[in-house]
């Protein structure tokens, strides 16, 4: 089985924050774009039965009934499975009776949709717009229309937030009672308008500290820990992620979309006129079977679960400890083993990047 990930790169407005692929919504360009999609998934698409479909961007909501529609048409070319995760990205102010009866009868089973914060001084600096009234609304319609599996991102650490901030928007987070929670911490990437603009980031203490927090609070209120960043209430893991994290294969569809099929790793090309030309192709990296063992362990190391050594024994053939230090590791306290699986320890998670440096 396989997974497949949608890039629809238009938004109404730029947030000052993303780094992803993006372009204003002009309705010209997104019909040309979704004609140029189905070329692309009808030339590639290999007939496999698929897992999970994740559309994200950019902003999926932003797509006209129409637009929608004629996306959902092309995407009936996929071999589902039955209990397939469809997950569809949008934005509060997207949310209506029309949107999500779109979504209900194409089975989208999964709605993820980026809220960030609810402080005003955050969303001003982020470039959002809305209030809890506005979530409350939205996600009360939502379960109207039945959706059982909602995820919400959670951006922290952002320049001018307290400890006082986040807690109050963890609270409103929990209020809102949604059954995934993927949370951030704020990067100021280059090229974004918060990086042109100067901003710092905050202290790292606060940082962490901050991470600690969110990771305690949402555990005691009944989410599973399960990705470094991740949270979920049992049952709605995100698979579609977890194909990512346990280094399985995916199509990556659309304008700057990466993939990772046949030991190759692709992206897409950031070029919107090349991609309306059907020029889909960006770069592509043909892997080792140490590239794709060292892949393994970067991204499996991210579950809080760990890698399974006996698992990793049988993919490929040699032991863990033979090409990683994995010993120097557990010793000093880095690694820990329990039940067969190899994982970070809870308070070495915030410095997970070291420890995968140490190993690499």
């Amino acid at each position: 089985m396989i997974s497949v990930y949608i890039h629809i790169p238009f938004c109404k407005s730029i947030c000052s924050y993303c780094d992803f692929c993006k372009v204003f919504y002009y309705q010209k360009w997104s019909h040309q774009y979704l004609l140029k999609l189905k070329d692309e998934i009808l030339d590639l698409y290999d007939g496999e039965e698929v897992k999970s479909i994740y559309i994200g961007g950019g902003t999926p909501s932003v797509l006209s009934n129409n637009e929608l529609e004629f996306l959902m048409n092309i995407l009936k070319v996929f071999k589902r499975t039955i209990t397939c995760e469809f997950t569809f990205e949008c934005n509060l102010e997207d949310i209506s009776k029309e949107l999500l009866t779109i979504l209900k009868q194409n089975k989208v089973t999964r709605l993820s949709i980026g809220i960030q914060s609810f402080q005003k001084e955050n969303l001003k600096l982020l470039g959002r717009n809305h209030s809890f009234k506005d979530a409350e609304e939205k996600m009360a319609l939502i379960r109207e229309f039945g959706f059982k599996n909602v995820n919400l991102d959670l951006i922290y650490a952002i320049p001018g937030e307290t400890m006082k901030m986040l807690k109050e928007d963890i609270k409103c987070f929990l209020k809102l009672k949604p059954d995934h929670i993927s949370t951030y911490s704020l990067m100021i990437e280059p090229n974004t308008l918060l990086w042109i603009n100067g901003v710092r980031p905050i202290k790292e203490e606060l940082d962490e500290e901050m991470y600690h927090y969110l990771c305690k609070t949402l555990e005691k209120k009944g989410y599973i820990h399960y990705e470094i960043s991740n949270f979920a209430k049992e049952g709605c893991e995100s698979i579609h992620n977890l194909t990512y994290w346990n280094n399985e294969e995916y199509y990556g569809f659309g304008l700057s979309a990466s993939g990772y099929i046949d030991q190759i790793r692709y992206t897409n090309t950031k070029n919107l006129s090349k991609y309306l030309q059907g020029e889909y192709k960006g770069t592509e990296e043909i892997l080792s079977k140490k590239d794709i063992m060292d892949n393994e362990m970067m991204l499996g190391l991210r579950k809080i679960k760990g890698i399974c050594k006996e698992e990793f024994e049988e993919k490929y053939q040699v032991k863990m400890e033979d090409v990683y230090p994995i010993k120097p590791l557990l010793k000093n306290g880095d690694l820990e083993e329990k039940k067969g699986y190899i994982f970070i320890p809870y308070d070495k998670l915030y410095v997970m990047n070291e420890i995968l440096l140490k190993m690499m």
